[in-house]
């Protein structure tokens, strides 16, 4: 092989300048050709590239690319400079098409790492000739591809490349949706802020699946301080936008917010759907307690008096609800209304009512229920066994829980952490630890592995039959599997320490617990109280009691009973009365240990409690 050099030479009074580079013009067969033009009157010479050859060959170069003739197109190309050819692409008439198929190919087969420069060029070519899916496609290679670019440095360059508005507005549009959809909501996020800065114009496509990105990734407060920049900037929403916001909302219990929102919705003249009314239901039986469930209850009416049709959805929600809410006459309620509505109950609707039974201790009520499914055609899952062997559990039928696993397995339904979990605690707390460890054996046969939960069960089961060296080997086996001890083996730990008088061992397995980035709860705090109290260390009990409140851990009804039961245990009956009567201000509700503290340590003692008789009262009804 050889190289052609060419020369430009310029004279200029007697002195030779010469410039020189040039192209190996060998191994571009047949795409560069010469154009010498001399002029005897002129004191220089030039050698040009012939437009209307160069035009020829990128149609030569295309038409190749076209037919996808990749061995003779690397054959003519061979040593080429590809960014050349390239930026011959670009500047020539060729259909975009084209350049994106030759973009590409460079990629995978030369191993080509393309600038930010030519991404957005392309990007321009292929928006001006609307070929959408095309740029999606590039899209999502560029953003898993060009790590370390900027969104700065990103809208530039789009701007140097056309300053279009319409154009540079779908293009950063639909950047931001490919960012959602490879996980990179924050840079979706930071492009969205740039947007707005430079004045673009986003549309609901790219913003409401980053708004949706950000619920999924528990983001809520960046998804609402998103959701006020779009109104401020006047977006124009849709259902959707408003679904989204309002799923966000519930899921961090911003329940009034998200009942707010749903009347702005009427404003920006849309209805709730069955989809708003469902998400707000769910928020609503999520958060529980009495008020919570007759607020759902009343969206139910409310649908059905705009209307709109509650669907399975809906009542399966509603159904849950109540079962967790321990209010089966409710669930059994709506159960009915969903069959008089029309609507089959499915599997999730019986496994709640199941569920609801088995924790309420009714065993016959549950099994009816199966019955019935059985009769109307639907096949138990584990969930559904799950339940039994908890209800089972609960009641101490132990034997027959075991006997569920079995039918279970009969089925072909493999058990799951979860249903050996229920069985192992069940023995634990039976103080069948044999029993208990042969069925974790049984685990590792059925290849169900044992989470932090089985190991916690473990623990406390032989932490009640003292068996403190067996402890031991469980918590070194734990670090074995790459298991991490949570707030509950802690707890665990600290209770069983504070029940045999050594509150100042657990005060430091509390240090611990922060120290591995653990964050104590009101049970972990109450317990080392309670130790406190029973070793009539009450300086230490009160001094821990505020070290709890400086951490954000408010006194709760537990606390004041462990501190109060303590103070009287000492003979101090005044301070008891001081803090029952500081519990009442701070607007907590005394609960059945509380009345028997104040009879048993206080006016069985012939002290009468000075709290304006509410307490006496009670006392004596009880």
């Amino acid at each position: 092989m050889y190289s052609f050099y060419l020369f430009r030479f310029c004279s200029k009074s007697s002195n030779f300048y010469r410039s020189a580079l040039i192209y190996p013009f060998n191994s571009l067969p047949g795409i560069y050709s010469l154009d010498i033009q001399a002029n005897s009157s002129s004191d220089s010479c030039s050698i040009q590239t012939s437009s209307s050859l160069d035009t020829l060959n990128i149609s030569t170069v295309s038409d190749m690319i076209e037919k996808q003739h990749w061995s003779e197109l690397k054959k003519m190309l061979n040593d080429a400079d590809h960014n050349q050819i390239l930026q011959q692409l670009f500047d020539s008439n060729v259909n975009p098409s084209l350049i994106f198929v030759y973009f590409r190919w460079l990629e995978s087969d030369y191993g080509v790492s393309h600038s930010l420069e030519q991404y957005c060029r392309l990007f321009h070519l292929l928006a001006k000739a609307k070929l959408y899916p095309k740029i999606r496609k590039l899209l999502n290679e560029f953003v898993v591809k060009n790590e370390g670019k900027s969104n700065s440095s990103i809208f530039h360059t789009l701007l140097m490349f056309g300053d279009r508005f319409c154009r540079n507005s779908v293009l950063i549009d639909m950047l931001m949706l490919a960012y959602v959809n490879n996980s990179k909501v924050d840079l979706a996020v930071d492009a969205f802020k740039l947007a707005c800065h430079y004045g673009f114009k986003l549309s609901v496509s790219s913003c409401n699946p980053m708004l949706s990105a950000l619920v999924d990734e528990g983001k809520i407060e960046t998804m609402e301080n998103v959701h006020k920049e779009m109104i401020r900037r006047r977006f124009q929403p849709d259902v959707i936008t408003f679904n989204t916001v309002i799923n966000g909302l519930c899921k961090v219990g911003k329940l009034q917010k998200a009942s707010d929102l749903m009347e702005d919705m009427k404003v920006w003249g849309f209805s709730p759907t069955v989809v708003t009314y469902n998400t707000l239901i769910h928020g609503f039986c999520k958060k529980g307690r009495v008020g919570k469930m007759y607020k759902a209850d009343a969206l139910l009416k409310e649908m059905v008096l705009k209307k709109i049709c509650p669907n399975e959805i809906t009542y399966n929600i509603l159904i849950d609800g109540f079962c967790k809410d321990e209010n089966l006459t409710a669930a059994m309620k709506v159960f009915k209304e969903m069959q008089m509505q029309g609507l089959k109950p499915h599997l999730v609707t019986y496994n709640s009512l199941i569920s609801g039974f088995c924790k309420d201790g009714k065993i016959c009520e549950a099994l009816n229920l199966m019955d019935e499914m059985l009769g109307s055609g639907l096949q138990p899952n584990i969930v559904t066994y799950n339940a039994l062997i908890d209800g089972y559990s609960k009641k101490g039928m132990v034997k027959e829980a075991r006997e569920l696993l079995d039918d279970a397995a009969r089925l072909g339904l493999p058990p799951t952490t979860v249903t050996f979990n229920t069985l192992i605690d069940a023995h634990c707390k039976a103080g069948n630890m044999d029993e208990a460890i042969s069925l974790r054996r049984l685990m590792f046969e059925k290849r169900v592995f044992p989470d932090i939960s089985t190991f916690n069960c473990l623990i406390a089961g032989f932490y009640r039959k003292g068996e403190k060296e067996e402890v031991h080997k469980l918590l070194n086996e734990m670090k074995k599997h790459g298991l991490k001890a949570d707030v509950v083996t802690y707890n665990i730990r600290i209770r069983a320490l504070c029940q045999t008088g050594q509150s100042r061992r657990a005060v430091r397995l509390l240090d611990e617990m922060i120290e591995v980035g653990l964050n104590p709860n009101h049970v972990t705090y109450n317990s080392v109280i309670d130790g406190y109290c029973k070793e009539g260390n009450l300086r230490a009990a009160m001094t821990l009691r505020m070290r709890m409140e400086k951490e954000g851990k408010r006194a709760n009804v537990v606390t004041y009973n462990v501190l109060i039961k303590g103070l009287c245990n000492k003979g101090k009956l005044e301070d008891a009365n001081v803090f029952l009567n500081e519990m009442l201000e701070k607007g907590l509700i005394p609960n059945q240990t509380t009345y028997e503290i104040v009879k048993e340590g206080m006016m069985e003692k012939g002290f009468v409690p000075d709290i304006d008789g509410h307490l006496y009262n009670q006392s004596v009804k009880s």
